[in-house]
């Protein structure tokens, strides 16, 4: 069975987020056109998401050998599997679909920290040679990403490269790991008021049904 994994990155419940609100409507949507996919969820709120010490490491992005593993103390240890779990977790999937608020012109701080733990040499990235890059690892299958993204104001687009900066990130990060179909939903302008975080939200799953069926799905669907 092919996975879906939605991943949510905010403190507040569902129906006072408004990329969580936008999320679940997408989850819905897609379900009710592909009811064959399983959907798994990560909060990373309530998700436990280590912080990366350096005895967890042999190399950059690199996790420590299970020899070495072994020689660590048990809270270390389980720090250690938790990061392997998440990793391997983010690799079985075929679609993505992050629900995040943009804060500081980014996202909020378990995102990156939870970037950290999937980004890992021989897992999602290649181990390069002296002056090269690494390449991804995730080209092994069709994937998809989708960034539903709320914000309080409108962004021009001229002016998102500029004020909009953890979407370019997420979309590079990605496209770093192998996952090259990139989609977003932008939900703009939830303002000041429930009158206008309601509109951005309405205006915002009007642009679902298009991204789904942007989604190659045919072949990540068994028949």
């Amino acid at each position: 069975m092919k996975k879906l994994l939605y991943i949510t990155v905010n403190s507040k419940p569902e129906k006072l987020s408004a990329s969580k609100t936008v999320g679940r409507a997408f989850i819905n949507k897609f379900l009710e056109k592909y009811p064959d996919f399983f959907i798994e969820e990560v909060d990373l709120y309530k998700e436990h998401i280590p912080r990366l010490e350096y005895e967890y490491f042999e190399d950059r992005n690199c996790v420590i050998s299970k020899e070495a593993l072994n020689k660590l103390p048990e809270k270390e240890q389980r720090e250690v599997h938790k990061i392997n779990q998440l990793c391997n977790q983010f690799i079985e999937a075929d679609i993505y679909v992050i629900a995040s608020p943009m804060w500081s012109l980014a996202f909020p701080a378990p995102l990156k920290e939870y970037i950290d733990c999937i980004v890992q040499t021989h897992k999602t990235i290649s181990s390069p040679q002296k002056g090269e890059k690494p390449e991804g690892l995730l080209n092994d299958k069709p994937r998809t990403v989708i960034y539903i993204q709320s914000s309080g104001g409108t962004i021009p687009w001229l002016m998102r490269p500029i004020f909009n900066k953890g979407l370019d990130y997420i979309e590079d990060i990605m496209k770093l790991m192998g996952i090259n179909q990139f989609e977003k939903i932008l939900v703009d302008g939830t303002g000041t008021t429930e009158e206008e975080r309601i509109a951005a939200i309405e205006k915002a799953k009007e642009k679902v049904d298009k991204v789904i069926e942007n989604i190659d799905i045919k072949e990540t669907v068994l028949v």
